[in-house]
């Protein structure tokens, strides 16, 4: 089978930036080294063109997970174009494309089952999609934000200013424009275009998955610390509407606290939220099924995979039940309804759950 002609500009640029950081970044180290200033600098613009792809380019416009003020995704618009990693509406474009059509080889544009290469860059360096790229039928919504339009038709200049023009600026504020060049551009922009290509690779390979397996989306927390958050991409999977990707207190997941930070200073608002009785819901339904898998090799499977849909039912009926209570609770405070024998329902609920959910963890885990 013939192969697509090579796109010629990004195979020059993914290659000739690697070659060069490979290469000039040791030398100058050697002959001449770096400042901490520079450094700095690096640490900085990654942050910050990262971000701008994961709070601007998905969460936001991707998957409109909140809403945010025109100066915030201006500031988006400014870091993509120094992620360079495409316009706004170009990259969601694709990135919807990939969440309707997840893993299936012909219309998913990175399918993490065409394996690690063509999913982490190969799919950028050949024209696999030409035939239905791009109409941007599917970021019609995109097309009325005056900044993503902006972006979309000066994308060329704005990624020249930002990734040439302002570290030479910076550069000669510090007085050596090449090193900082080499760190603030160079450096900066394939350690960043790499470490998000890892979400589209590496994230749908490696880690664990939680809430579902019907996609090849893994959670995993070594890669949420590369990618500004994003690791959580078995739960990213199944609750896309989510502004969060770390759910949990202890999940490193910048691109969240961001989104809390501009929320806070009344510069987004609207940020969706998945129900957590829908999480615990997928959670569980997962557990049950490994469960299952685990039990049916077993010599007595019957009576063990009996015992645990049983358990699983009961489980299920205590969270809805408490969930269902907790709704009530809620809108009774909303209604400024009396609501002190709703308040001891949810409470009585809660520890029978946690009851419950103790028992299920003890029977799940014996046969893990």
């Amino acid at each position: 089978m013939k192969k697509p002609p090579i796109i010629w500009t990004n195979a020059l640029l993914f290659a000739l930036t690697l070659s060069a950081t490979i290469i000039l970044i040791p030398y100058r180290e050697i002959s001449h080294g770096f400042e901490l200033i520079e450094w700095i600098t690096f640490v900085v613009l990654a942050f910050a063109s990262g971000l701008s792809i994961t709070a601007g380019y998905h969460r936001l416009w991707s998957h409109k997970t909140y809403k945010a003020h025109w100066s915030a995704r201006f500031v988006f618009a400014l870091g993509g174009a120094l992620a360079l990693q495409n316009s706004a509406l170009h990259w969601s474009s694709d990135h919807r494309v990939h969440h309707k059509h997840v893993d299936d080889n012909e219309k998913d544009p990175y399918s993490a089952n065409m394996g690690f290469w063509y999913s982490h860059i190969g799919w950028m360096l050949r024209e696999y999609h030409a035939h239905r790229y791009h109409d941007y039928k599917n970021v019609r919504d995109l097309q009325n934000d005056k900044i993503v339009m902006w972006q979309h038709h000066h994308y060329l200049t704005l990624a020249l200013l930002m990734n040439i023009g302002l570290p030479i600026f910076l550069g000669w504020l510090n007085g050596d424009i090449a090193s900082m060049l080499l760190m603030a551009g160079l450096l900066r922009l394939v350690v960043v275009h790499h470490c998000t290509f890892f979400i589209n690779s590496l994230a749908h390979i490696w880690g664990s998955q939680p809430y579902t397996d019907k996609n090849t989306a893994r959670d995993n927390g070594f890669l949420a610390l590369l990618t500004y958050g994003e690791g959580y991409h078995n739960f990213h999977h199944i609750f896309e509407n989510d502004y969060r990707n770390g759910i949990k207190w202890w999940h490193y997941d910048p691109t969240k606290w961001l989104i809390n930070l501009l929320a806070w200073c009344r510069l987004a608002h609207g940020l969706r939220v998945s129900p957590q009785e829908r999480i615990d819901t997928a959670a569980l339904q997962m557990q049950l099924k490994r469960t299952q898998n685990n039990v049916a090799r077993l010599q007595n499977a019957d009576e063990l995979l009996d015992k645990l849909q049983s358990e699983y039912e009961e489980l299920k009926t205590h969270l809805n039940a408490y969930y269902h209570a907790k709704k009530q609770l809620l809108d009774a405070k909303k209604k400024q309804l009396m609501v002190k024998d709703l308040s001891g329902k949810v409470k009585e609920l809660k520890l029978k759950l946690l009851e419950q959910q103790k028992q299920w963890k003890l029977l799940t885990q014996a046969y893990a």
